[in-house]
């Protein structure tokens, strides 16, 4: 159980059986009375931001969230399914719980997927990928001077700015995090 002095930013609580995290926290000592915590909450299943008032004597269950280190097999009608890789049990996730994750998705990528309970929240994924150019326009000898950068388009279908060197059938190193071009790879 956590009480209201516990609470802090990116903490993960139990409030009315649903799973929520502190996006921010605000401490507020009135001249009389008790101790308030201001709170903006989000709800980890809807996404739903609301504020809440928090008294000092509050107090909450911790959410009971697990992750699971899975692997990504494929993606068909019924969404992307994932393997557990303790209890080789298949699951599938929506285009929702993958969001924009799906741009870096490939067949035997492990990823963290985020439980509450047996519902899926959310995956996350390593903090690089290497993924194949498969559509690249050519360059002219001197457009690395300028600085310029050009588009390319990966295997996942992911297009992605990187410098004008990169060619069509390269490896190159992209930040999940960011989506950002990092280097080439041999």
């Amino acid at each position: 159980m956590y009480s209201a002095s516990d609470l802090k930013k990116n903490l993960k609580i139990q409030i009315d059986g649903e799973p929520y995290v502190v996006v921010d926290f605000q401490f507020v000592k009135p001249g009389k009375g008790q101790a308030l915590y201001r709170c903006r909450l989000r709800n980890m299943i809807t996404g739903s931001q609301f504020d809440r008032t928090f008294r000092s004597v509050d107090s909450f269950e911790e959410a009971d969230l697990q992750e699971k280190h899975m692997q990504y097999l494929y993606r068909d009608d019924s969404g992307y399914c994932f393997m557990d890789n303790d209890t080789y049990e298949q699951i599938h996730l929506t285009d929702d719980h993958v969001g924009e994750a799906k741009n870096f998705l490939m067949e035997n990528l492990d990823v963290e997927i985020l439980f509450f309970g047996m519902r899926p929240l959310g995956i996350t994924l390593p903090n690089s990928v290497d993924l194949v150019v498969t559509q690249a326009d050519p360059w002219a000898r001197g457009d690395s001077v300028t600085g310029k950068m050009k588009t390319v388009t990966v295997e996942t279908g992911y297009v992605v700015q990187v410098p004008p060197f990169v060619e069509e059938g390269e490896k190159i190193r992209i930040d999940t995090r960011t989506g950002d071009y990092l280097t080439r790879v041999k």
